[in-house]
């Protein structure tokens, strides 16, 4: 068993490493915005900021609609290399069919569509914010710095669309280098177009949201080349969307839609929570933005784990492997328990190094208020992280409207109302809130592995009377 374990490890390590050193680097990507953005000045921070967050919500939902191109890949290229074994001319059969490069074609006829009208809605949103009660000086900054944004959304799909596939085919690899190049890229253009050197036009704000786009589009380029250098996925790399499958492209939005629900319900939980935690004061709300912001950077082990075994998942169910995709869940949670082991170890001994960062520690009550929280967040990681992989395994099986539903329910009908109670009725304030995120967080995981748990077990039963 510890050496079945061990092998299972490895093979999720192999995909699961460069994914979440992927999502790591693009955590800095963002971050190095933001700190550009606050050398300028707080109204350049303030109306940036809600320009990403805008910016943000429309990319997390349109990856959304194209997350489902790694299981497609995947299972078509599964289906490939059986069917090779099975031949005579083996070594005569491409290691993935045509159908996988419908599915290319598909999932960036879905971005393209996604990213064209979330540059159009950007824009419209721009035009609305001085109806949202917002600063006129903020507004006005804020709306330019969408303007600058909006180009970006499309390359920046069609990325998220090519990395899927080279996910789906095993070969993640060029990722981590190409993410970790732009984030010096990024900061290098930032720099230049803010404050204008080489002969270049001085764009203060504009010009980081001109550099995020143009970054985007040179991410998406790399990645391109990268796969055409490459023998296994360049004959399936087809960027001619006029040739897309109607039926591969409506399969995908189907799939697709309720992943960016998902997505932007997870969101707007977190987002409904901050607001809560605003209601107990300034300190209350930066412990709570603090601890947060940790949350989010362990996330992304989350979600490197969850990409991996989504794709494993949908591997071995087109093999035929029931047993592996079961094996794929217990390996994955596994590895995350012993990550988030560490991590809740450092908050628990040493809250103030791990809160230093991102707090201001001469804030003795903001202070106090996060290292509480960090006791909660040292339990609640694991639940976060369960729940993103069970979302992944689910997606596997090609059920994403089950995972919509059951986060439905964890975060809004059990999440929200736990976080109110605790905080409001029982009065403990930030505390009852991150005790409230747990419970949701907590529920969410359950439902969502037992789901997996069912689903395959249906299948191995359906499976039985064919195998008599």
């Amino acid at each position: 068993m510890p050496s079945t374990l061990l092998r299972d490890s490895r093979a999720l390590g192999v995909l699961a490493v460069p994914l979440v050193l992927t999502q790591l680097a693009q955590v800095a990507l963002t971050t190095t915005d933001t700190v550009m953005m606050g050398l300028l000045g707080t109204a350049e921070l303030a109306a940036g900021g809600l320009a990403i967050v805008i910016f943000n919500q429309l990319r997390t939902m349109g990856v959304g609609l194209v997350t489902s191109v790694g299981n497609q890949t995947a299972a078509a290229a599964a289906r490939a290399e059986q069917h090779a074994a099975g031949g005579a001319a083996r070594a005569e059969v491409s290691p993935a069919p045509d159908d996988v490069r419908a599915i290319v074609r598909a999932g960036l006829a879905v971005a393209t569509l996604a990213g064209i009208a979330g540059a159009v809605l950007m824009v419209l949103i721009g035009q609305t914010l001085p109806w949202l009660g917002q600063d006129p000086a903020v507004v006005d900054l804020a709306r330019t710095m969408l303007y600058a944004l909006a180009p970006g959304l499309l390359p920046c799909l069609w990325f998220q669309a090519l990395r899927q596939f080279t996910v789906g085919m095993r070969r993640p690899q060029a990722l981590l280098r190409i993410t970790i190049a732009s984030v010096a890229v990024n900061a290098a253009l930032n720099w230049v177009l803010i404050h204008g050197t080489f002969g270049l036009p001085q764009l203060g704000l504009i010009g980081v949201g001109a550099a995020t786009s143009t970054v985007y589009l040179l991410t998406f380029l790399a990645l391109y080349l990268s796969a055409k250098r490459d023998k296994e996925l360049a004959p399936l790399l087809s960027l001619n969307i006029a040739k897309a499958d109607p039926e591969a492209v409506r399969r995908l939005v189907r799939l697709g839609i309720p992943i960016a629900a998902t997505y932007g319900s997870e969101a707007g939980f977190f987002s409904v929570t901050a607001l809560m935690a605003g209601t107990f004061g300034p300190d209350a709300l930066a412990a709570h933005t603090a601890v947060n912001q940790l949350v989010y950077i362990v996330f992304q082990v989350a979600v490197g784990l969850s990409h991996a075994a989504s794709i494993n998942v949908s591997r071995e169910l087109a093999l035929g492997d029931l047993d592996a995709a079961r094996r794929i869940k217990n390996t994955a949670l596994a590895c995350a328990a012993a990550v988030m082991t560490v991590v809740g170890i450092l908050y628990v001994t040493v809250p103030r190094l791990v809160l230093a960062p991102f707090l201001d520690t001469g804030s003795d009550r903001a202070l106090a208020i996060a290292t509480q929280l960090l006791l909660v967040t040292a339990f609640l990681q694991f639940f976060d992280c369960a729940q993103n992989i069970g979302v992944g395994l689910l997606r596997g099986l090609d059920d994403t409207r089950s995972g919509f539903r059951i986060t439905l329910v964890g975060y809004w009908a059990v999440g929200l109302p736990a976080s109110w109670l605790l905080a409001h009725a029982l009065g403990l304030g930030t505390l009852g809130i991150w005790l409230g995120l747990l419970t949701g967080l907590a529920t969410t995981a359950v439902l969502l592995l037992r789901r997996y748990t069912h689903s395959l077990g249906r299948r191995e039963a359906d499976a039985l009377p064919a195998t008599a």
